[in-house]
């Protein structure tokens, strides 16, 4: 499992310093191995805690595997298409990924934001101010920006009853989309070296998301094995 991860943050230098010494190719090469990596990672993490727990599957690890899975197919469309239509095909898929995060997340909302109002206020700006922004030259994709926007802002807000990293995780993951949308649809954006900025948050973002996942999933694993043990010694 150490040399999964190993090979996850070499594949990510890579991928950064290509971005950031223009090597184009080689960015766009690597970017299609990253999300299958971090699912290796996440899978040879639960298998390993399955083999102590037999016959135990989690619905958050499978869920978020299909949600890597996802955000693989959106990382590979624009390689796979041009103009607007590998756009559109990058958000759809990115777009079923949220979906996907934000029903793996769902049972855990009792302990997110939702319960607390005013903490909701930060995602609730940070929506309004990438409509606002993107609003003025969306044209006729102004519906999809806003809709995958909500996703998106669900999702980060869910995460948050998952675990820590989890949250910290959804909300970088939501800062990368942004800078995409920004650089999409708002003539006054102009980052330099937008490209590494977008994937450096993207990857870590992704990666909170799977350390909060499995950190959840351990603490559900050792609270059902202290209850199995309770009843038993009953």
């Amino acid at each position: 499992m150490i040399v999964a991860w190993g090979a996850l943050a070499l594949l990510t230098l890579v991928h950064l310093v290509a971005h950031l010494v223009g090597a184009e190719t080689l960015a766009d090469s690597s970017q299609w191995f990253l999300m299958p990596v971090l699912a290796g990672c996440l899978w040879l993490a639960a298998r390993r805690r399955a083999a102590d727990d037999p016959g135990r599957r989690s619905r958050l690890i499978r869920l978020t595997l299909v949600a890597l899975g996802f955000s693989w197919l959106g990382d590979t469309a624009p390689d796979l298409a041009d103009g607007d239509t590998a756009f559109l095909v990058m958000v759809g898929f990115f777009l079923c990924a949220q979906v996907v995060y934000t029903i793996a997340f769902w049972p855990y909302r009792a302990g997110s934001v939702l319960r607390r109002p005013l903490a909701l206020v930060p995602y609730g700006l940070a929506l309004l101010a990438l409509v606002v922004a993107c609003a003025p030259s969306a044209g006729s994709l102004l519906v999809p920006v806003v809709v995958y926007g909500v996703c998106l802002v669900t999702m980060a807000v869910v995460a948050t009853g998952v675990d820590r990293l989890a949250a910290v995780g959804g909300a970088v993951f939501l800062l990368s989309d942004a800078l995409i949308a920004l650089n999409a649809f708002a003539p006054w954006y102009d980052l330099p070296g937008h490209g590494f900025w977008v994937m450096l948050t993207y990857v870590v973002g992704q990666v909170l998301l799977v350390l909060g996942v499995l950190r959840r999933d351990r603490g559900a694993s050792v609270t059902t094995r202290e209850g199995d043990r309770t009843w038993v010694s009953t």
